[in-house]
């Protein structure tokens, strides 16, 4: 599938206005594109069975949790707080069915309380959670997160699968973990794993055939067994945006995975799905505006750049900082001028905060059309981990989300954070 192409981001009027009255970095949404990739992902899940969750940490607003709510998408949480995020935009508690589920490694802060007074289904990826939900007097069901030795994240820093990888139980250990809980009065009631997105498509397909296979050696242990979770891991496509996504292919897929698993079985098995990144990505783009340009000579340390600053930084869009992840950048309504080599930096006091850098986290100018102060820049396919993943670094407050509808309306989804927001904490 293709994203629409009338994304409010190349539209220079439209962002001159709204960085007139919002002011600039601010993020902008569009519903088209979030509702497009939301209905590709929910027509790969139409079979008897086959349900799809959002991985919400790829972005918690409400808005987004109530679009995903109104598509018929269960959510997967991380969080005490996530699952409080999600009853807040409707979602029901308790497990039947469990519209939320609560996936983790370690129980922190209100994580456990929250599973306990909303009854919502806890994935359980370490052993001893087991005994801690035992310690808390938890009898009911859980599901048990695996690791089935494989799997692929975006960058190495992001693997899901495989020796290292710290998320999940070893699947050799899974029929010990079985034993802890049923011994402990638990009955687990679903599989789970999730093995990345990989940076191409065939690599998931074939993936999620083999997670599927390892899944059937050990689903006649589980004779409480309601449900397996296949995990996320479609991959979006951050430098072409015309990229052509086969998501169509994976409808057979689940459906012949959920059939198989139900046949090893013996009953019925829901197969769930639980993509993040690939909802929300290319739904929301991060909009600057250039404050200068400056240069740096060569010398015997290197070569000389030229930097486009801008007022937006990793605050605000982290993962080219702390990944080295591509973004593609546009300075919209500019057509006249030539492209030269620019890195575009932000205004932290870190000499990290730079947009234009590669997997080794070094500088990689971007050929952009030449800069000149006041003009506007768009960062793309911000709306996974963008948002979810800003600070106050510097003090800084978070910037404002704005949600253009199908009509063209905008309206504001989340205010820009103050000094006040900030120092509230404190007091």
């Amino acid at each position: 599938m293709k994203t629409p192409s009338h994304i409010p981001s190349s539209d220079p009027e439209l962002l001159e206005r709204l960085a007139e009255e919002y002011g600039t970095p601010f993020w902008i949404w569009d519903a088209d594109v979030l509702r497009a990739r939301i209905n590709a992902v929910v027509s790969t899940t139409d079979s008897p069975g086959v349900q799809a969750r959002f991985a919400m940490k790829a972005s918690p607003t409400t808005k987004v949790l109530k679009e995903m709510k109104s598509a018929g998408v269960w959510i997967d949480s991380v969080s005490g707080n996530e699952v409080l995020r999600a009853r807040h935009a409707g979602y029901s508690d308790g497990n039947t069915p469990p519209e939320i589920c609560f996936t983790a490694d370690v129980f922190r802060d209100n994580a456990l309380q929250t599973v306990l007074d909303e009854g919502v289904l806890p994935n359980v990826g370490s052993p001893g959670m087991v005994g801690d939900l035992q310690k808390a007097k938890y009898a009911g069901p859980i599901s048990l997160r695996v690791n089935p030795g494989f799997g692929h994240g975006h960058v190495n820093e992001c693997d899901t699968g495989g020796p290292s990888s710290k998320h999940g139980v070893w699947i050799t250990e899974a029929k010990t973990v079985l034993d802890a809980a049923e011994a402990a009065g638990m009955q687990v009631v679903m599989l789970h794993a999730h093995i990345g997105s990989g940076p191409e498509f065939d690599e998931l397909h074939d993936n999620l055939s083999r997670l599927t296979d390892e899944f059937a050696e050990i689903v006649p242990l589980f004779k409480d067994l309601e449900a397996v979770s296949l995990g996320g891991g479609i991959p979006h496509n951050y430098r072409d945006p015309d990229a052509d996504i086969p998501v169509e292919r994976l409808r057979d897929l689940f459906a012949s995975a959920q059939r198989k698993l139900s046949e090893v079985a013996g009953k019925e098995l829901r197969l769930e799905i639980e993509p993040g990144r690939f909802y929300v990505a290319p739904g929301a783009s991060l909009v600057a505006r250039v404050t200068d340009v400056k240069s740096t000579e060569t010398n015997e340390k290197g070569p000389g750049v030229t930097f486009a600053m801008v007022d937006a930084g990793f605050v605000d869009l982290v993962r080219p900082a702390m990944y080295g992840s591509y973004h593609r950048i546009t300075l919209p309504g500019v057509n006249d001028r030539d492209d030269v080599p620019v890195v575009v930096a932000g205004p932290l006091c870190e000499s990290g905060d730079v947009f234009t850098r590669d997997d080794s986290e070094m500088l990689q100018p971007r050929e952009l059309p030449e800069p000149k102060t006041g003009d506007l820049i768009v960062l793309h396919d911000g709306g996974a981990y963008g948002y979810a993943m800003a600070s106050n670094y510097n003090s800084l407050g978070r910037a404002p989300q704005l949600w253009r509808e199908s009509d063209g309306t905008i309206t504001q989804i989340t205010r820009r954070e103050t000094i006040e927001d900030i120092l509230r904490l404190e007091e």
